[in-house]
Formats: C-alpha cells, sequence, structure tokens
C-alpha cells in the first residue's frame, strides 16, 4: 500500500468516526492548560484532571505562583508521577512566565520551551489547542500507533515522527490528528495488547496486516 492511500484511508476513516476530537485535560484558560500539560508528562489525564481544581482554585494566576514555593505547590500534586521536579517546574515557569513575557503564555513553539518543565511535546500541545496552530505534538501514544499503522516508517525519535507526519498530513488536519492518534493510542492501539479487532483502522493497518498474513 502507497504511504499517500495509507494516509488518506487513516484520515479519512478519523473524520468520518471521530469528527470531534479534543485534549482530555481539563482547563479555562492557557495559564491553567499549560500547567496540566507540564503536571500529564508521565502521567495520565484521569490523574491530572483529579488534583488540578484544588492546585487552581489555590495557584488562579502566574502572579500567585510565582511567589509560592516548590514546597507549596508539591502538596497539591504529590499523587502525580514525579511531583518534586513538576512543583520547581511550576514554580520557576510562573516565575519566568512573568519575568520574560508579561505573564502571558506566549504562541511560539520555541519561546514555550524557554519556561522550565516545557519541551518540544508540551509545547506543541499549547499552540495546537490554545491557538489552534498546525503543530503535531509526539507523546507515547502518537509515537507509537504512527509506527504501528505505518504513517511512519520507523522513526526512530519523536522528532523524526513529528516531521513526518507533518510533511503527510494536511495543515487543516494537524491539530486533530494529534488528538486522533492519542486518543487512538489510548483506548484502542494500546501498547501491550492493541484491541485489532475493535479497530476501524484495520484496512490501512500495517501491524493489523502482519498479524494477519503471519495467523494465515
Amino acid at each position: 500500500m502507497r504511504k499517500e492511500e495509507r494516509y488518506k484511508g487513516v484520515l479519512g476513516w478519523f473524520e468520518e468516526h471521530v469528527p470531534i476530537a479534543e485534549t482530555e485535560l481539563h482547563y479555562m484558560d492557557p495559564f491553567q492548560l499549560l500547567i496540566a500539560v507540564i503536571l500529564s508528562a508521565q502521567c495520565t489525564d484521569k490523574r491530572v484532571n483529579m488534583i488540578t481544581p484544588a492546585l487552581f482554585e489555590a495557584f488562579p494566576t502566574a502572579e500567585v505562583l510565582a511567589v509560592s514555593t516548590p514546597e507549596a505547590v508539591y502538596e497539591y500534586i504529590k499523587s502525580v508521577s514525579y511531583p518534586n521536579n513538576k512543583a520547581k517546574h511550576l514554580v520557576g515557569m510562573a516565575r519566568k512566565l512573568l519575568d520574560e513575557f508579561g505573564g502571558q503564555v506566549p504562541s511560539d513553539v520555541d519561546e514555550l520551551q524557554k519556561l522550565p518543565g516545557v519541551g518540544r511535546k508540551t509545547a506543541n500541545v499549547i499552540v495546537s489547542v490554545v491557538f489552534d496552530k498546525p503543530a503535531m505534538a509526539v507523546d507515547t501514544h502518537v509515537f507509537r500507533v504512527s509506527n504501528r499503522i505505518g504513517l511512519t516508517n520507523n522513526s526512530k525519535t519523536p522528532l523524526a515522527t513529528e516531521r513526518e507526519l507533518v510533511k503527510n498530513i494536511p495543515e487543516s488536519l494537524i491539530s486533530k490528528a494529534h488528538h486522533w492518534l492519542i486518543l487512538h493510542g489510548r483506548y484502542i492501539c494500546v501498547a501491550r495488547k492493541p484491541k485489532c479487532m475493535e479497530c476501524g483502522l484495520q484496512p490501512w493497518c500495517k501491524y493489523f496486516s502482519h498479524i494477519t498474513k503471519k495467523v494465515g
């Protein structure tokens, strides 16, 4: 199957069957989403959503968070993964946000990565979700699903995966495709035992083609 055909089939299926695809993180403004995405690193969105209401109430703005301490923030986020580091990142992020960006979350990927706790994946999520830019955030789900389906040619790094996806997905669909791939990896194309028999992408999936040939 040609790559163009695979992309057309996969994207067409998602457009028809998952017309609405959004982040599962709960937030009310760009600052809250930035906090939530930092906390979601190597942690489930479900867990993050459980602790952010109290966190957002205690630290509603960058100004309030910036004058706090990692120790104070830790008490609100101790149930997430790596809470000590994330507490330091959140306070550092708020201070730098005030010092360099006037308290406003920047809309540029490179600028965002100047903030503590913000890598390329987090920056891409922010510019995609908040500013509706064609950015592809590659987390473990996107990385796995893209390679497994055959959208990428066994890319070795998240950056290589990002570049290949952006090159082949129409710009108008990139932001939505990011969520399609994440949600598909979270609920269907799971890591250990993908639910292939429940998957609508069978006709275009390289992995499914391989296992069915193997059985046959």
